[in-house]
């Protein structure tokens, strides 16, 4: 039986321990700037998914993904034994580590937002002097040429100029 919950508190755990050791107990200078950002574990226990984001050493440099999945893959069984030592259960989870793309997809969708909100800018400054086209009042008002009963006009045509019979 699969226990939702208790799968989501490992997971959490998982999380903060690998976090943890990747920080202070870990001493591989190629995951000096990886950051852990959510663990998945499968209702059986038995394989936790542990998702990961590198940043670069500045703002202007492109993070090196493949040199952190090569850091993490050869620490992969010291993980899992810091993990073991520490989670204190029958049978401890193999890790596996998956690049986290949704902060890439979100920075994509922030400039899509601010592109429309650009547009949204122009065409309102665009906007801004101009006029409807036609009447500008387009609407009928009750001083028109009609009695208002019955639809026809006080000369007996109707309202679109028609003959009513």
């Amino acid at each position: 039986m699969v226990d939702h919950a208790r799968a989501a508190r490992m997971a959490k755990r998982i999380m903060t321990i690998v976090a943890t050791a990747i920080e202070h107990e870990i001493k591989d200078r190629r995951m000096e700037f990886v950051t852990v950002t959510d663990c998945r574990v499968t209702g059986d226990l038995h394989d936790a998914t542990v998702f990961y984001t590198v940043r670069g050493a500045t703002i202007d440099e492109e993070p090196d993904t493949a040199l952190a999945a090569d850091a993490l893959a050869s620490a992969r069984g010291q993980l899992r034994k810091i993990v073991g030592d520490q989670l204190s259960v029958r049978f401890t989870p193999t890790l596996s580590f998956e690049l986290d793309t949704v902060p890439a997809a979100s920075a994509h969708m922030e400039e899509l937002l601010a592109k429309a909100r650009a547009m949204d800018e122009e065409l309102r400054q665009r906007s801004a002097g101009a006029t409807p086209a036609g009447d500008p009042d387009p609407y009928r008002t009750p001083d028109d040429d009609s009695d208002g009963t019955d639809g026809t006009a006080a000369d007996g045509t109707d309202r679109n100029g028609g003959a009513r019979g």
